[in-house]
């Protein structure tokens, strides 16, 4: 039985579905406020179902029902005054039709979204009802804007982000860098149906974190493309303060020497103060806003240095003290290190030069020779030899070679084919003369002491002897 139940239960949803199907109606209706609106339905092909009259209901929620229209072929069209839109309603056709009883709503509002139901009195079935969504959209009006806070460790609300009068509800979203948190979004209903939405960036903020970039990005339904409002961050914080100038570096008789406060606020610092430790500034050091101008390094010098910055918030210093060095002896390091690269390039060009010249040698020496060889010499044998007189017994008297060489030619004509000239020749005469006026006294020609090594005659050979001492 239960099993029998369930089955006819299923088949009388089936048909009721059918039957609901018989009313075509849009499904979704979508409007601006101030425009008309259609709203259709049809009963198309009622076949032995017989209309009887048709009703608009509107359904602002699902325990608030109104009727806006109805229509009855014999009692004609009635506008119910207390409609939520009396006098903004109307049918299509005049006098309307059980078949197309479609309805206009003009200057539409955004309390006019609702479910609009068009529903058929029918014999035999009864009623038979179709439903249309109207749904009200609204552009929402989006705006975003940063809050100027003061630095500390405590997280707070550094921008914020709104979405406004939208319908539906826009959604907020964040796109930055920083490492900080999205409030929840705050969501308020307005009287006119539509909704605002309300986002916030927290974060502990840093002087660092004066002037990053945060963005709010407003997505919704009526615009193409995301709206993004780019900003950046407004942290408010006292001066930090920064000596620069000194690397303990400054030595005595040194001159334009500086030293340099550097310092940033929010608010942009006012003031800037430069002290001494002493009390006293040097009568050589010159204030310059935020530089101080040593004309000359000296002992009194040998101080420290304050410099004192101020805001609306407060103030930052800092300070430095000088110890003046004796003057550096030498060369400064970086002509030290030039001269050490322009004698390494010396030695490199002279290493250079030397192979090359060692490579040429090698090659002359290597290669077959360049120049033609000496002319060939012609001795003289004993007999030839002319006879000169020597002091008998003078033990300063010396040898000299057996035979001499004498040239064929001379030189210039050896080496120019195309001279032929006779080679010049001297004589033994002029030799003996020459040897005499050297050696002053001392003789030559021994005729027992020469050691004969050819009677070749002039000509017969061109080998020249050995020469002894």
């Amino acid at each position: 039985m239960n099993m029998s139940g369930l089955f006819s239960a299923l088949i009388l949803l089936i048909i009721q579905g059918a039957l609901a199907q018989r009313v075509r109606v849009d499904q979704e209706v979508v409007s601006y406020p101030g425009q008309t609106v259609t709203m259709r339905c049809q009963f198309p092909n009622p076949g032995g179902t017989q209309l009887t009259q048709v009703s608009w209901i509107f359904e602002r929620t699902d325990a608030e029902r109104t009727n806006i229209a109805v229509f009855h072929p014999n009692f004609g069209v009635n506008y119910p005054d207390r409609s939520p839109v009396a006098g903004r309603v109307r049918f299509i056709t005049d006098p309307p039709t059980l078949e197309n009883p479609s309805i206009q709503i003009t200057d539409v509002k955004m309390t006019d979204e609702g479910r609009y139901i068009c529903e058929y009195a029918t014999y035999p079935s009864g009623n038979e009802q179709g439903v249309s969504s109207l749904v009200m959209l609204a552009k929402p009006k989006n705006t975003a804007s940063t809050v100027t806070v003061a630095a500390s460790e405590t997280p707070v609300v550094v921008a914020r982000c709104e979405s406004s009068n939208g319908r539906p509800a826009a959604t907020i979203s964040w796109s930055t860098s920083l490492n900080g948190n999205v409030t929840t979004p705050i969501k308020t209903e307005n009287p006119d149906n539509t909704v605002s939405i309300q986002s916030a960036y927290m974060l502990a903020p840093q002087p660092s974190d004066n002037g990053k970039d945060i963005s709010c990005v407003v997505t919704h339904r009526t615009m193409t493309q995301p709206e993004t409002f780019p900003m950046k961050l407004v942290v408010e914080y006292p001066p930090r303060v920064k000596i620069v100038g000194y690397e303990n570096n400054w030595y005595r008789g040194q001159t334009s020497a500086y030293l340099t406060c550097q310092a940033d606020g929010n608010p942009n610092p006012t003031t800037v103060t430069w002290k001494t430790l002493s009390g006293l500034m040097p009568e050589t050091v010159q204030v310059q806003d935020t530089r101080l101008a040593v004309q000359k390094v000296d002992d009194v010098i040998n101080t420290t240095f304050i410099c004192e910055v101020k805001n609306s918030l407060g103030y930052g210093k800092d300070q430095v003290t000088i110890f003046v060095r004796e003057p550096i002896q030498g060369p400064a390091t970086g002509a030290i290190i030039a001269g050490i690269l322009c004698v390494i390039i010396l030695l490199a060009l002279i290493a250079t030069a030397i192979v090359i010249v060692r490579k040429r040698q090698r090659k002359n020496i290597d290669g077959p020779p360049t120049h033609k060889p000496p002319p060939p010499m012609k001795t003289y044998s004993y007999s030839e030899r002319p006879s000169i007189s020597k002091p008998v017994n003078d033990p300063q008297f010396m040898d000299y070679e057996t035979e001499k060489a004498e040239p064929m030619t001379n030189l210039s004509a050896y080496h120019d084919d195309k001279d032929h000239h006779e080679p010049s020749r001297y004589s033994w005469e002029d030799k003996q003369t020459s040897y005499q006026d050297e050696d002053e006294g001392r003789m030559m020609g021994d005729e027992d002491d020469y050691y004969v090594t050819s009677s070749a005659s002039r000509g017969s050979s061109f080998m020249s002897p050995a020469v002894v001492v």
